[in-house]
């Protein structure tokens, strides 16, 4: 099921207080980035926060699920982290869950330029 608007709308302005982000539609969804870096997503009026081995505990205390889907037979579970039902009504802590969700995606970044240096031969750039 797609995003509604009203629901991406709502999305919007939670995160204006974050900073600029960029709503892209896709996957019948919605993916939220930041510096080109994807670290939130809508899905059926969902909103999920990219989490890590450093973050998802918090998650999993709170009882959030991840994102998962069907895919050949197989269901795929992402690292994408059902928002807590509470934090909508909590600005401060949204936006400390977007930052740390954020860092998540600098992370995963970070490891895929990593993981291609090493995949280059030595003397080149």
């Amino acid at each position: 099921m797609p995003v509604a608007s009203e629901f991406e709308e709502f999305a919007r302005e939670l995160f204006e207080p974050f900073g600029r982000v960029a709503f892209r539609r896709m996957f019948g969804g919605v993916g939220i980035f930041r510096e080109g870096m994807m670290f939130a997503l809508i899905i059926d009026d969902v909103l999920y926060l990219k989490a890590d081995d450093t973050t998802r505990a918090r998650y999993q205390a709170e009882g959030s699920n991840p994102f998962s889907y069907d895919a050949k037979g197989r269901t795929v579970v992402t690292s994408y982290w059902r928002l807590p039902d509470g934090v909508y009504d909590e600005p401060e802590r949204f936006v400390e869950l977007s930052q740390e969700a954020f860092a998540v995606a600098e992370r995963a970044q970070a490891r895929k330029s990593v993981k291609g240096r090493k995949g280059r031969a030595k003397g080149t750039p």
